[in-house]
């Protein structure tokens, strides 16, 4: 891992950014000028303007024409594919720029932003590279005088709505598909951390990678977002954030033109410890740094732990330790293990939560309280907190937090945890650790949840889908499955 850049970043933040329309940096018609503010101190580290309706008219124009004149989606397949590879290199090349922005801008630790993130988006780049020559369509074995096929065309102009949580590592995940499947986009990353794609397009840019138009870049807060999701120009919206703005949004499409709507949405993700589970401390560790990596903002984070009753003081005691072990500080420092939360206001969102929850008589046994401790006075730091006796019904265990807030529910009977487990109206992820085989498969097959670690919760690879049931989504990310969400199927028939 690369050293930090931070000299190299403060420099560059010196200048206000913009937006990237049609091949090009413009301040936009707005007006108005947005701040970057690093959570760890609360200080003001960057400034970008902010665009208008008019700027997303034009920038949803650049990519119409941009699409409309073909030249990149009837470009090579192979050629596309090693362009995508080039923009994956380019991320690892300039990899540290790219961490010290997420961790300047989210709070998140450096070496999150490097190895996870910033990795994440560079590998997923090349992945789907991959992927241009693969995707196509197939023989229909139609009856009668007929030869039919289908084929998968690229669905056109896509609005791309990138969460908070994951700035690089999401913008990564839609525009890698998208762009492989020959689809041109307008992409907007959260107000709140802007900087990582900023500088991802920038970099894409000095390269001459993509034809001008192919991805334009719009900057601004929520209502922003609007005017992609609205716009009757817009063939296809994909979403990452909260279920209420998700819900938002397929009301904008049914509004506008119908467009279809992927959504990655919220979780309240259960993780299931049967006393028979294989190496407990181990199920500890992993449960601790499942959901307090990243300072618990995290859609799929296993929020709520279910403990068999033989064995839940003693995973309670375990969990407890690590939180109270952990240290909080600067995200630049390697003896750290938690940033600050991404924003005073959802650091305030978070201890409102802790409140609620000590109100309705949850027991407390780690955390709860904001980290002031000399240079944190400043940020936004929340000590991981574990609540533990909590019933599934407190407004604890049932709405999102979204910071590092665990709950431990304690339970007797495998039917009681699968009843508790799936109580919730979200259905992103689970998890359950047992040694009985039988058990575990019984259990994954119950739990209404999109996936199903054992054993080891939180595994993730691009080959395997990723998205949830019931309020977390609609569509998955990652693997053959994204690409029909960016492709739009034609059957053709042809008489002899």
């Amino acid at each position: 891992m690369r050293p930090a850049k931070l000299e190299w970043a403060y420099e560059w933040l010196k200048t206000t950014k913009h937006l990237y329309i049609n091949g090009k940096w413009t301040p936009g018609s707005s007006g108005k000028v947005i701040e970057s503010v690093n959570p760890a101190n609360g200080k003001v580290i960057g400034r970008f303007t902010g665009a208008s309706k008019e700027d997303v008219d034009a920038a949803v124009r650049a990519a119409r024409a941009a699409f409309e004149s073909g030249e990149w989606h009837e470009m090579s397949r192979k050629e596309r594919g090693r362009r995508l590879r080039m923009i994956s290199d380019l991320i690892r090349q300039h990899q540290d720029e790219l961490a010290t922005l997420e961790s300047l801008d989210n709070g998140k630790l450096y070496r999150e932003a490097y190895m996870d993130d910033v990795q994440e988006a560079a590998d997923i780049f090349e992945y789907y590279a991959g992927w241009t020559d693969k995707y196509y369509g197939e023989y229909n074995p139609v009856e009668g005088n007929f030869v039919s096929w289908t084929t998968r065309d690229p669905i056109g102009v896509c609005g791309q709505i990138v969460p908070w949580n994951f700035p690089i590592d999401m913008a990564a995940w839609k525009l890698s598909p998208a762009l492989a499947m020959g689809n041109t986009v307008v992409l907007k990353p959260s107000s709140v951390t802007s900087l990582s794609a900023i500088r991802l397009f920038e970099i894409i840019h000095e390269a001459g990678i993509l034809p001008p138009g192919v991805i334009n870049l719009i900057l601004g807060e929520g209502s922003v977002g609007t005017y992609i999701s609205t716009h009757m120009d817009v063939d296809k919206v994909s979403f990452t954030g909260s279920t209420v703005v998700g819900k938002q949004l397929v009301h904008d499409s049914a509004d506008s033109n119908l467009k279809p709507v992927t959504l990655e949405l919220g979780g309240k993700s259960p993780n299931i410890i049967f006393a028979d589970a294989p190496n407990l401390e181990g199920a500890i560790e992993r449960s601790f740094y499942g959901l307090f990596t990243h300072k618990g903002e995290k859609c799929s984070a296993p929020t709520r732990l279910l403990v068999q009753r033989p064995v839940y003081e003693q995973v309670v005691e375990g969990i407890a330790k690590y939180a109270n072990s952990y240290k909080l500080g600067d995200p630049f420092d390697p003896a750290i293990d938690q940033g600050p939360q991404v924003s005073q206001a959802h650091m305030e969102r978070i201890l409102r939560y802790i409140e609620i929850g000590k109100a309705e008589g949850a027991r407390l046994v780690a955390g709860g309280y904001r980290d002031t401790e000399g240079s944190n006075a400043e940020g936004f730091f929340v000590r991981p907190t574990v609540f533990a006796d909590v019933k599934n019904n407190m407004t604890i265990a049932q709405e999102e937090i979204f910071g590092p807030v665990l709950c431990v529910i304690p339970f007797d009977t495998e039917e009681e945890a699968v009843q508790i487990a799936n109580d919730t109206i979200y259905g992103l992820a689970a998890g359950l650790w047992t040694n009985d085989v039988a058990r575990a498969h019984r259990v994954a097959k119950r739990l209404n949840a999109g996936q199903v670690f054992v054993n080891r919760y939180g595994c993730y690879d691009f080959a395997s889908p990723f998205g949830g049931f019931k309020q977390s989504g609609w569509g998955k990310e990652y693997a053959i499955h994204s690409l029909a969400s960016y492709t739009k199927m034609k059957a053709i028939w042809i008489a002899h």
